[in-house]
């Protein structure tokens, strides 16, 4: 801790430290002139700046200053590139240098329980581990200019409706495994600035109350030094809040709790030492942020616009492109469809949204074409349907090569403040899709949607280009992939379900009620798809280009690692077209699941990256694991454990792909100390070596007393011998006991169980 910190904390007053640890308005903290601390101002804005002008009294009631949209989370997402994902770090950490802005509230990394909750475009993904090193470059670029972020929202905040009073009802290993882990990468990876707590409770505690998570988990375990802010009107008790190390309530009261944190302080209710831990680590980003401030830092607007073009295109996923129906050549005449092709959607509503000065659309870009028609079909603003649009547009579709219709959520589909009620594009626009397919062959449907939508006539198009919600840049960088001068190598970061009853949240998201079960535990995402080997529309990680990827000879630099050791995998990729271009290449962990002792995912993403190659070049990529990749998280030691046994590490083109694996067998470095009592089980038994020494020979004293008791012949003893391992898997100790005709005494149970734990 700085020195002029612990200074300060001892010549503020009461009143002051109190004042310190609310906003003194809706974005800047609190001035405290007599001694020199002053205030500084937060930001709207993951993927652009929302600085609201200086007079606004409330987030959306005045303008914000015009600004540049950057693509969404989930777009950033998509690329699957972190070096991309920095770089957009480091262009808003400039702009909010010239802002004068302290700290940009995001990157926003809940998990993607449900496709329906309204703010998945803002997410990152449905995995933790790519949420979490996405974020961790997002912050790492931020931070890089001296800007601090808030990484959002902490935690197991998965659903807009009833935000603010809901109760994530969670076990602690999927807590940890889920809900948690992409919190913990990227604190590990980054050290935030700050962290902004959630409005819902977890586990019934609210978390702006939560000191287990707040203090013992993020502080203590994960070693995350900067500042706890809550999300704007997340506080309930502000008393309870200070002493759980939620250090800056945001907006500021207006003095309501300051009464009540000093009252309590002064009753003794709250220990002033944890009001003086706050107040210094609100001064501690204060004077960060000062320090940091770069008086010359100049926004170049026009300059952000191009990169905001350039970004979109490596976000952009090709799910479908059937005879290469893609890139479309410019003598061909194509029909434009959708209110979308002029009026795109690039960004969600609510505190992401950005005021933008310039937008891209499709339309726009393709004028030098004269090829290209259009018929606007259907409105992008909403739902309605218009005959004489519709009819027109279908005309149309009969005289031309190829038609390309873009669709996708009106912005009031998806929204902060509440969820969606299904995972349909407008009736209108799934009509319009299916007459028009009628009566041309080649469809090329354009989505722009901020989350997974049902596609009824996926069979009847031949290609499907997801832009989701790709920023200010959108039109020009949609027309650039079209027509092949980009070349898509965006990948879904999440998985698209075919129907929405398929998903596992499905029976238990947005019931009405204030308590969410979590019962699909663990089994979010591709974990419960490809766990049930169930078909999805399109699975996690999935896309496609425009040149031809295929790999080549997979190492691995040994076959047997203890966890305080590392495994490196490479593998080969060749780009076996004409055509440069970008592959995500992805890892993923499979556990043997018929020998584990509990229920793990089929597989789990534990590596990924993006590399370019040229026409026909090949590259060696290399990835380093260590015993991460392989732990879970035990509930009965409270802490992640390897399980020993072998592991395949799989090279995958997606979550259901496998391209090439490796077996790996891993032991831990200490292995777990296992309790038995009267319920161990033969099976378990036997396979601990030293255990069996102990009560093997019981249950050989069982076995022959069974067979005496029966005088069995030699060949029924033999037969019986031959299936003991099935008959006798599930038999307990006591099962033993019950069963051995006194060949086996609760004396001699009694100590073989207290052998076993000796």
């Amino acid at each position: 801790m700085d020195s002029r910190i612990k200074s300060l904390v001892k010549k503020l007053t009461l009143e002051e430290k109190v004042s310190l640890c609310s906003g003194s308005d809706y974005w800047h903290t609190q001035e405290i002139e007599r001694l020199g601390i002053p205030a500084v101002m937060v930001c709207d804005g993951p993927n652009g700046l929302r600085k609201q002008d200086l007079e606004a009294d409330n987030p959306g009631i005045n303008n914000s200053i015009k600004s540049v949209c950057f693509p969404a989370g989930v777009s950033l997402a998509a690329t699957f590139d972190t070096d991309i994902v920095r770089n957009v770090g480091e262009t808003l950490g400039e702009e909010c240098q010239a802002e004068n802005i302290a700290a940009l509230l995001g990157p926003g990394i809940n998990i993607k329980r449900s496709p329906l909750c309204g703010r998945n475009f803002e997410y990152y993904s449905e995995d933790p581990f790519l949420a979490g090193k996405i974020a961790a470059s997002y912050i790492n670029g931020v931070q890089s200019k001296g800007v601090g972020t808030s990484l959002k929202h902490f935690c197991a905040n998965n659903q807009e409706f009833r935000r603010n009073s809901y109760d994530s009802r969670i076990d602690e290993r999927t807590l940890r495994e889920i809900y948690l882990k992409g919190f913990e990468i990227a604190v590990k990876e980054s050290q935030p600035w700050t962290v902004m707590c959630a409005y819902n409770m977890v586990n019934g505690v609210q978390m702006s109350e939560n000191r287990r998570i707040l203090t013992e988990i993020l502080r203590d375990e994960w070693g995350f030094e900067g500042m706890t802010v809550s999300d704007w009107g997340a506080v309930r008790d502000r008393v309870k809040g200070i002493a759980a190390g939620l250090d800056l309530e945001m907006p500021g009261s207006q003095g309501t709790y300051d009464e009540l944190v000093i009252s309590a302080v002064n009753s003794g209710e709250l220990d002033e030492a944890d009001l003086d831990r706050c107040v210094e680590r609100v001064l501690s980003f204060v004077f960060k942020a000062a320090d940091n401030h770069n008086d010359e830092a100049v926004w170049n607007k026009d300059k952000d616009h191009v990169y905001a073009r350039d970004l979109a295109n490596e976000c952009i996923v090709l799910l479908k492109n059937e005879n290469r129906v893609l890139p479309l050549k410019n003598d061909e005449y194509v029909l434009f469809v959708g209110g979308f092709a002029k009026k795109p959607r690039f960004q969600g509503g609510g505190s992401s949204h950005v005021n933008c000065g310039t937008v891209d659309s499709t339309m726009l870009a393709m004028q030098w074409n004269s090829k290209v028609r259009y018929e606007e079909g259907f409105s992008a603003e909403d739902d309605s349907f218009d005959r004489s649009k519709f009819d027109s547009a279908v005309k149309a579709a009969h005289s031309v090569e190829k038609v390309v219709v873009f669709a996708g959520l009106p912005e009031i589909y998806e929204s902060e403040g509440y969820d969606r009620s299904h995972m349909d594009l407008p009736k209108v626009q799934n009509d319009l899709i299916d007459a028009i397919s009628a009566v041309n062959p080649h469809v090329i449907v354009v989505l722009e949607n901020g989350s997974p939508v049902t596609m009824p006539w996926i069979d009847k198009v031949e290609a499907v280009l997801e832009t989701y919600l790709c920023g200010e840049g959108v039109g020009v960088a949609t027309a650039r992939t079209l027509y092949g001068k980009s070349n898509p190598s965006g990948r879904l970061p999440e998985t698209f379900p075919i129907r929405l009853e398929d998903n596992p949240s499905y029976v238990d998201y947005s019931s009405d009620v204030t308590k969410i079960d979590y019962r699909e535990g663990i089994f979010t995402g591709y974990r419960y798809y490809t766990k049930k080997k169930m078909p999805v529309l399109f699975p996690f990680g999935h896309g496609l280009s425009y040149s031809t990827f295929t790999y080549g000879l997979m190492k691995c630099d040994t076959e047997k690692m203890k966890d305080n050791e590392t495994v490196e995998v490479t593998v080969d990729v060749i780009n076996e077209s004409n055509i440069p271009g970008k592959e995500v290449v992805q890892l993923y962990v499979e556990p043997d699941i018929l020998n584990t002792k509990i229920v793990r995912a089929t597989r789990e993403l534990k590596g990924f990256t993006k590399v370019f190659l040229d026409a026909h070049e090949k590259k060696t990529v290399r990835f380093v694991l260590d015993k991460s990749a392989f732990a879970y998280y035990d509930t009965d030691i409270s802490d992640w454990y390897v399980e020993p046994g072998d592991y395949k590490i799989e090279i995958c083109k997606n979550a259901d792909e496998v391209i090439a694996y490796k077996t790996v067998n891993v032991s831990p470095k200490k292995p777990k100390k296992i309790v038995y009592d009267e319920n161990s089980i033969y099976k378990d038994l036997k396979e601990d070596h030293a255990a069996w020494k102990v009560a093997g020979p019981y249950f050989e004293k069982y076995i022959n007393g069974v067979l005496k008791a029966q005088n069995a012949d030699e060949a029924a003893k033999d037969a019986f011998k031959a299936d003991l391992d099935v008959f006798l898997n599930d038999m307990t100790l006591r099962n033993v006991l019950n069963m051995s005709n006194g060949a086996f005494t609760y004396k001699e149970m009694r100590d073989v169980i207290d052998k076993l734990n000796s």
